[in-house]
């Protein structure tokens, strides 16, 4: 018997779920509000009844969204080596992933939708956290500021990324180096 790909494996309401995301996603950062609950299911390929046979809402969509979103980011995360990165490449690194996962899901910052913090704090800050924490322990970041603080300018520095990327004034790679340039240089101890 030959054998089966990961793919035939994968359950239809499987395939189908990950189908309406993937094309709402898109859809949704191409089109953002405008974009109707029909033009989502026709993005997807499915009809309108099954699209809301799987989200009853659009809250319900941008909540599955929300959770695709943060595994997504949390993955890229994890794939990246933050660990056994020296910290300049680890918060580049992190950049790079973070604008990736945020070009993609642009619309929830839009639309304004929140995860879990826990798990948000669990799946992203955290791993982030430990890179800042090692940056000042070995001295590379400025001392004055902790932990903490210089996790919120980075994320000033990743949304301000975001931002040029959306209004097409810098591609992803350009806009990623520039937010880990501009963060590590004002970071950097003096």
């Amino acid at each position: 018997m030959p054998a089966r790909s990961a793919a035939s494996v994968v359950p239809r309401y499987d395939r189908t779920k990950a189908a309406i995301l993937d094309a709402s996603a898109q859809a949704l950062s191409e089109h953002g509000r405008r974009a109707s609950m029909a033009d989502l299911a026709a993005a997807a390929g499915v009809s309108r009844a099954t699209l809301y046979r799987y989200y009853p809402d659009r809250e319900a969509l941008l909540d599955a969204l929300t959770s695709h979103a943060l595994a997504e980011a949390a993955t890229r995360l994890a794939d990246a080596g933050l660990e056994r990165a020296p910290v300049e490449e680890a918060i580049e690194r992190i950049v790079r992933a973070l604008t990736a996962v945020g070009d993609r899901y642009a619309v929830l910052a839009r639309e304004q939708v929140e995860g879990d913090p826990a798990e948000i704090d669990r799946l992203i800050a955290a791993p982030m956290r430990a890179v800042f924490a090692r940056g000042l322990e070995n001295g590379l970041l400025r001392q004055d500021l902790p932990a903490e603080v210089l996790l919120e300018l980075f994320g000033g520095a990743l949304v301000a990324a975001l931002k040029l990327i959306q209004k097409g004034q810098l591609g992803l790679e350009e806009a990623s180096a520039a937010a880990a340039s501009v963060f590590l240089d004002g970071a950097r101890a003096r």
